[in-house]
């Protein structure tokens, strides 16, 4: 299993409060720092490397794959030392630094130069008073607040087909805090809800009686108002009608169409919409119940990837808002549901039948039994060693699902997939994190009872798409015929 890294911890408050956190978590956890104190201080599932962790050959020689990398010491100095050999030896993992106590400008610009996520105790702060000053929270607030408050009939809050835990529980939140205000207000999907892991968010806080399906387009004519969450626009990854007025949308996804909504909020640089309906329940007083606090935070921390993907100074400021709330107990058998049987055969195809050219790691499953799982299976190829990105995909009920990901490299797989396949099917996401749906009408083959070829062509079809564009994207179309080897060193940003 990857370690996550913690370099310097130890030497000062920060690093002491990341080890103590680290003693609750079951990831195996790996410390590099001079600091005595904590060297002699025994860990559980915590191993400690007495060795200066600015040092290039002592971070090179660490065994076994690293996850994430922390660095948190209280120096801005020593930061900045650390920071310089971690982003030489960790090319592809993600590097969080802790800014030190009252980091010079020029500390600060040098961090966010070499790591992917700097966190300054000082700029958070006086961001946050900058954002009270201004109300820009609160104007978004009280906006929405109004715009609920003039509904006369039901708002329908529809979520994405096939949710996942950060729709699931922002839908939810929306829809709880429309109602305290007064309002009728549920939560509504198209699909099936079937990974593992969202059934345990359902079933264990009990929030079936807060979703409902969809059964019809028509359904939708219902209700007095429209909001959509966690994704934009009507008829992309929902089956609403694409003329569907919609008055609220809540979204961190970038869009790849202008958006026409009453109350517009859209924030790509934040990790989840559950953090945004957060800042809502905040500034506008109105406290989540426990329930609804953990799924949020589940929420969060599944779209972050436990905060190492995406995560913006609002994500990691929603998760201490929720944390006085939340039920840890509940969210640990969350966090380790039963997997079906469907879902072990899908991630086994999928190591199965994967290819990798130069660093990307493509998988056709072929048919499905269980959609969700190609996400997983996205995820367990990315931890392949010198994989830094993965595109997973199969098809079922007339429609080839895609996952993708991406870690430590110039390559925005929401970006490339747009490029791919949005003139045949839909598609987006993160730079980190993509999907996209294709209609198998596209390929004009008579296959319908031929599973082996349709897998067959599908897989020619999709991979020839996304390797011309990851060329065209990563090179430029003059260097498109370059061979697969040398898409790596293009990917990795070298």
């Amino acid at each position: 299993m990857a370690s996550r890294l913690l370099l310097g911890c130890g030497a000062g408050t920060v690093g002491h409060a990341l080890i103590e956190r680290a003693r609750e978590r079951a990831d195996p956890v790996h410390v590099v720092t001079l600091d005595p104190e904590q060297r002699e201080f025994p860990q559980r599932d915590v191993t400690i490397t007495a060795a200066d962790p600015a040092d290039p050959s002592v971070l090179a020689g660490i065994d076994g794959p690293v996850a994430s990398a922390f660095i948190g010491t209280d120096s801005p100095e020593r930061n900045v030392e650390i920071a310089r050999a971690a982003s030489d030896v960790f090319t592809s993992v993600p590097i969080v630094a802790f800014a030190g106590h009252e980091p010079t400008a020029a500390e600060r610009e040098t961090l966010s130069g070499l790591v992917g996520t700097v966190l300054d105790p000082t700029a958070a702060l006086r961001e946050y008073v900058g954002e009270t000053v201004t109300g820009q929270a609160a104007q978004r607030a009280r906006h929405l607040r109004s715009l609920i408050g003039d509904c006369e009939g039901e708002l329908a809050v529809v979520l994405h087909d096939n949710p996942d835990p950060d729709a699931i529980a922002s839908g939810v939140g929306l829809a709880t805090l429309a109602r305290s205000f007064g309002a009728e207000a549920g939560a509504y999907y198209f699909g099936e809800i079937s990974h593992q892991e969202n059934r345990a968010l359902i079933n264990v806080l009990d929030l079936d009686e807060d979703l409902t399906e969809l059964d019809a387009p028509e359904d939708i004519a219902a209700f007095d108002a429209i909001a959509l969450v966690d994704h934009s626009l009507p008829g992309v990854n929902d089956r609403l009608p694409e003329d569907t007025p919609i008055d609220i949308v809540i979204d961190h996804h970038p869009s790849p169409e202008p958006i026409e909504a009453r109350h517009l909020d859209v924030r790509s640089e934040v990790g989840s919409t559950c953090t945004m309906i957060v800042e809502y329940f905040d500034t506008l007083e109105v406290e989540p119940s426990e329930e609804l606090a953990t799924a949020l935070l589940f929420g969060i921390r599944t779209d972050t990837a436990d905060f190492s993907r995406g995560a913006d100074r609002l994500d990691f400021e929603a998760a201490e808002t929720l944390l006085p709330r939340v039920d840890t107990d509940v969210l640990d058998q969350i966090e380790r549901p039963m997997i079906s049987q469907e879902t072990f055969e899908t991630l086994a195809r999928a190591i199965r039948n994967n290819r990798v050219k130069g660093g990307v790691c493509t998988s056709c499953i072929g048919p499905l039994r269980d959609r969700d799982a190609i996400s997983q299976a996205a995820d367990r190829l990315l931890t392949m060693e010198g994989v830094v990105a993965t595109l997973v995909y199969g098809f079922v009920d007339g429609t080839i699902y895609i996952s993708a990901r991406a870690r430590g490299s110039e390559l925005d797989i929401g970006e490339t997939l747009r490029e791919a396949f949005d003139q045949i099917g839909s598609a987006g996401g993160h730079a980190g994190m993509a999907g996209a749906q294709i209609p198998l009408g596209f390929l004009g083959e008579e296959t319908e009872n031929d599973d082996e070829l349709l897998t067959e062509i599908v897989r020619e079809v999709i991979d020839e798409r996304f390797f011309e564009t990851l060329s065209a994207y990563g090179r430029g179309d003059d260097r498109s015929g370059d061979e697969p080897d040398q898409w790596r060193s293009t990917l990795s940003g070298r």
